[in-house]
């Protein structure tokens, strides 16, 4: 995994572990979007791409639906 892969992953993580409750990819990517000095991710399938390789691991939870929702497993 590339060094933009971890950082990408940890302003995701960071967007996750704030949330009150499970969120979309697009409502992730708006978050990471605030962050005025962090490099920008492209699209909520990025998003969905970092967070389904963390999911194999067992450091997400992907909770399906329509939209798929994550979390952090806890």
């Amino acid at each position: 995994m590339s060094a933009g892969e971890y950082d990408r992953y940890d302003r995701i993580r960071g967007v996750l572990a704030e949330a009150d409750e499970p969120l979309t990819a697009r409502e992730i990517l708006a978050l990471v979007e605030e962050c005025d000095e962090c490099e920008a991710i492209d699209s909520p399938h990025r998003v969905a791409t970092v967070l389904g390789r963390r999911a194999e691991r067992g450091e997400v939870e992907v909770i399906a639906g329509q939209p798929y929702r994550y979390r952090l497993e806890t």
